[in-house]
């Protein structure tokens, strides 16, 4: 059976991971463009810089929750061989699927995190054009939040189909160590 507390503490990993991502998103950086006090040239002034250290929570947080489930099911290859079972193959697809949306979830929140910090340092003198004042685009956290979620959902299936396969996992002849005898007749 599946531990219950492993996958109390993943689902608590995963939560606390989809809430920093969410409030990367509603406080990505926003940047306005200001004049300079003697009116010679513009430039960029941007607001709080706290989604970047939010998006790296969630990227931390999650890369926790995808350890602790790999560590649990010996991240699929490691131990001893698991029995042919329809457990084994939905451990296999849910697998594969479960790294990939992790993958997804861990590169939206990087770039986003580091998209976010990025702050444009020029200025213009004497132009017409503004400065691009570059920030964050709208829903890359969110896409990322999106993502955790999917990851928490399929890496839970993922471990109980594991653990599943596991408990009626493979021993070659029955797990008799010696010849087994029986009566000649």
């Amino acid at each position: 059976m599946a531990s219950k507390l492993l996958l109390i503490a993943v689902f608590v990993l995963d939560l606390i991971a989809f809430g920093l991502a969410v409030a990367a998103e509603q406080r990505r950086s926003t940047a306005k463009i200001v004049q300079d006090s003697e009116v010679n040239y513009n430039y960029c002034v941007y607001d709080s810089d706290i989604a970047t250290g939010y998006g790296v929570g969630a990227f931390l947080f999650l890369m926790a929750s995808q350890a602790l489930i790999m560590v649990a099911s010996r991240c699929f290859c490691c131990g001893k061989a698991l029995n042919p079972s329809g457990s084994r193959a939905w451990a296999v697809v849910l697998f594969i699927i479960c790294w990939l949306f992790f993958l997804i979830a861990e590169i939206c929140l990087l770039a986003g995190s580091v998209r976010n910090a990025y702050h444009t340092k020029y200025r213009t003198i004497f132009s017409e054009q503004p400065p691009s004042c570059e920030t964050v685009r709208k829903g890359v956290f969110a896409a990322g939040a999106a993502f955790i979620f999917l990851t928490a959902i399929v890496n839970k299936f993922y471990y109980v189909c594991y653990s599943s396969a596991r408990e009626n996992s493979f021993q070659a002849y029955g797990g008799e160590t010696g010849v087994g005898m029986g009566t000649y007749k």
